[in-house]
Order: C-alpha cells, then structure tokens, then sequence
C-alpha cells in the first residue's frame, strides 16, 4: 500500500474543483493524456472517464470509475489500466488550517499491479505520487483564488 500527503495552499472547496473537473485529469495525474468522459456524470458514482496512459514509447487505453464519493471529505476510485491492472484510489481530503490536506492511498485490485506488488513496486509508487500530488497542489493553486473560485491562471497583463 503506498500513502502520500500533500498540504495545498487553498481551501478544500478548491481541491475539489479540480477533481470534480474531468478535462484536467490529465493535469495532474502522471502519465495520463486525451482525458474524455465515458459515462455518467463526473464524479458521480459508478461515472467514468477515459484516457490514454504513456508506458516508456506506447500508450495504453485506460479507465477509471468512482467507487465512492463523499464530498467534502473523501473520493475513491478504481483505475483500469488494461493489462497493467486495476487499483484502488482513495483521496482524503481535510482542512488543515486555511489550507488542505490531500492524502491519496493506492493498492492494486487485479492484474499485473496486484500480482508484481511488493515493497519495492510500493517504493515506485510513491515517486509516482509524490510527482502526482505536487502537479494537483500546482493545478489547484494557480487555478483557483484562496476562497476556492475559479480564476484566471496567468493574470492579465493590460
């Protein structure tokens, strides 16, 4: 099981305006491109969304479904990476302060990933979310104001 933890500087209305938005997915999650919804809606139980996942030089097709929605406090998803396998990901999200505390835990399910899991595949894991949490704390941060509304990115220069 690998668990990480990320402080991000805006309040957890502001986390959660970019998981609940689909189309930056991408953004954020390592390894993922050409986010697109499957079905439902985002992200209500049993919705999904498709993409692509980059392995070294190929792409493999790649779908995740919510399992478990319990907003403000807790998203949890299941990854279907084809023949990488399926995982478990869950977001615990808590207020710390004026600011959030976005826990993420991963597990595989099936599959390769729960066949090859051990410490090490673990150690991997972790760099994989370390990078996958500080791109959501960036994302979050130049995407929202303090109070968790939207705002522009990059400020107008005029």
């Amino acid at each position: 099981m690998a668990v990480r933890q990320q402080l991000v500087r805006r309040p957890v209305s502001a986390v959660w305006e970019i998981l609940e938005d689909e189309t930056l997915y991408g953004a954020w999650v390592v390894g993922t491109s050409h986010t697109r919804p499957d079905c439902g809606e985002w992200p209500r139980v049993d919705s999904a969304i498709r993409y692509r996942i980059r392995i070294g030089p190929r792409y493999v097709d790649g779908r995740t479904v919510v399992r478990r929605l319990d907003r403000p406090r807790a998203l949890e998803l299941e990854a279907d990476g084809g023949p990488l396998g399926t995982a478990r990901i869950s977001f615990d999200i808590r207020p710390w302060g004026e600011h959030s505390l976005v826990i993420l835990d991963e597990h595989p399910l099936r599959g390769v990933g729960g066949a090859l899991h051990n410490s090490l595949v673990d150690r991997a894991v972790q760099l994989r979310h370390r990078k996958m949490l500080a791109r959501l704390a960036r994302v979050v941060e130049e995407r929202t104001d303090g109070a968790g509304r939207g705002a522009p990115a990059v400020a107008d220069a005029g």
